[in-house]
């Protein structure tokens, strides 16, 4: 869920979970089966709603330390800065 809310693509949650893509699609379904959600975006915010999300960090996302939404990706930072 929190991949999904961190705007990551189907391939990407499944490169991130080690799974298939279609693994991911069928349990995006669900979960907006389950949360009575018409889309993804509405599934976010049902999930937000219900406190499903962990909280985020800063303005990184809450996949790994190396997602790095803010853009600047750690330019002319130390590596273990980003």
């Amino acid at each position: 869920m929190n991949l999904l809310y961190a705007g990551l693509s189907d391939a990407s949650i499944a490169r991130q979970l080690d799974v298939g893509h279609r693994t991911v699609q069928r349990r995006v379904q669900r979960l907006m089966e389950q949360l009575q959600a018409n889309g993804r975006v509405a599934l976010g915010a049902r999930a937000q709603e219900l406190g499903l999300l962990r909280p985020r960090r800063r303005e990184r996302a809450v996949v790994t330390g190396d997602v790095d939404v803010a853009g600047d990706h750690g330019v002319g930072r130390p590596f273990s800065q980003r």
